[in-house]
């Protein structure tokens, strides 16, 4: 499986979800892969992502017929001239995906000095052989906040290692310490605070934005090929209630792409056109522990609720809405509570004084919206909670007795509650 990596032994020490295990709730049997962890093989990694939109005057001339070319049994009797003609409509030709590509270099010329690689030792839970740490690689992005110059990446990546035993390589090849991180284990994001305000950030995307189909590009070294790309499509949107790790990634909303993650790829960004990023690169879904087009990335503005919160507190506060809810939501019950769809969340306990019962929420109410976005299921309404803003008004809708009913909810602050609900 990885006949180039340095360090094949290593590989299958890393987390391999068993393949009796299930992504979400779809019967199919692919091993979660955390990428960073898989990537203890002393490599770096990162990723970007690109949405494609071909120009005008690309796609007015590829609608042109081309000319015919000629049978395989006459090429060998071109005259020179005939070669020279062909070689000529070749050039004109292949200047229209030339076009394509100079969009795809400059795009990768503005963010590759915005990722950088990431090296870590970590003391090894169980000692062996005689070896009582181990290394292991990831990536990661530059970005500012609050003044300060912070490289984004995985909790994964940096977990259990001490900041004298994390170096980040900048694509220049310069090499430094972080002299601050911080890290949240309910979303697997980590932040780094580097000393150099003249570190390149790189710009953050509107999320909002992002259409399945849009072209992808993933930049950063898998198994230590430093600074590839691969490019792929946003395949899907909101992945959630994937089993990764040790099941601490509670807060999930992921974009799925198909661009090729490997091990090593673990915090490094996607990046869309513009040049902006999307997300960071988190996991993959594997029978074999290398790309098999199903990669995961943690949307921007989740990883920058968090991050800015951990900057600046040093810790992050969720909204408490105060709900349990049907984990088994189907068809048949929608339709006994009146919806032909299985749509929203369903309510199936309201805790005492919450902001829930205050607003007066009921059991088997159902959410079908939140704060102006149509809930699609209970993860989606967990997701959506946990990135929001506590103490802040917002609006639902909830469908009860046939009817739908508009409500305004006061949010409270999670950790002021003991028991942990939606």
């Amino acid at each position: 499986m990885c006949p180039t990596a340095p360090s094949c032994a290593n590989f299958f020490s890393f987390h391999f979800f068993p393949h009796s295990q299930k992504i979400g709730r779809a019967d199919r049997f692919l091993r979660i892969l955390v990428v960073g962890i898989l990537a203890g093989i002393g490599l770096e990694t990162s990723e970007h992502i690109v949405h494609a939109e071909e120009p005008a005057s690309i796609a007015a001339e590829s609608s042109k017929t081309l000319p015919a070319l000629p049978s395989v049994h006459s090429l060998s009797d071109l005259s020179s001239s005939e070669r020279e003609t062909m070689y000529h409509e070749l050039k004109r030709d292949a200047e229209l995906l030339e076009l394509q590509s100079s969009v795809l270099r400059r795009l990768i010329q503005l963010v590759s000095p915005t990722v950088v690689h990431i090296d870590t030792r970590k003391p090894l839970l169980r000692p062996r052989n005689g070896k009582a740490s181990e290394e292991e690689a990831g990536s990661g992005v530059i970005t500012e906040i609050g003044g300060k110059k912070v490289v984004l990446t995985n909790r994964h990546v940096i977990h259990r290692a001490e900041l004298d035993n994390i170096v980040i390589r900048l694509h220049d090849g310069r090499e430094m310490h972080p002299v601050r991180m911080w890290s949240d284990t309910g979303t697997d994001i980590g932040v780094l605070e580097v000393n150099d305000d003249k570190l390149v950030s790189a710009r953050i995307g509107n999320v909002n934005t992002i259409q399945i189909g849009d072209t992808v590009l993933a930049i950063g070294s898998p198994f230590g090929l430093s600074h590839s790309v691969t490019m792929g499509i946003v395949s899907a949107k909101g992945r959630r209630d994937l089993e990764l790790g040790d099941g601490g990634v509670k807060f999930q909303d992921f974009l799925q792409t198909d661009a090729a993650i490997n091990p090593g790829n673990s915090g490094g960004p996607l990046v869309n056109l513009r040049g902006e990023v999307i997300g960071l690169n988190t996991a993959i879904a594997s029978n074999s522990g290398g790309s098999e087009g199903i990669g995961f990335a943690i949307p921007m503005s989740m990883v920058m609720f968090v991050a800015r919160q951990l900057v600046e507190t040093g810790s992050v506060s969720r909204a408490y809405l105060g709900v349990t809810l049907d984990r088994k939501f189907s068809q048949k019950t929608a339709e006994k509570l009146g919806l032909n769809r299985t749509i929203g969340a369903r309510v199936s306990g309201v805790q005492p004084q919450s902001p829930a019962a205050t607003a007066g929420i009921q059991s088997d109410d159902i959410i079908l919206e939140f704060d102006g976005i149509s809930i699609e299921d209970d993860d989606h309404l967990v997701s959506l909670v946990s990135v929001t803003a506590n103490s802040r008004t917002v609006k639902m809708i909830v469908f009860r007795n046939k009817k739908q009913i508009p409500m305004s909810l006061d949010l409270a602050l999670r950790e002021h509650f003991e028991k942990v609900s939606p």
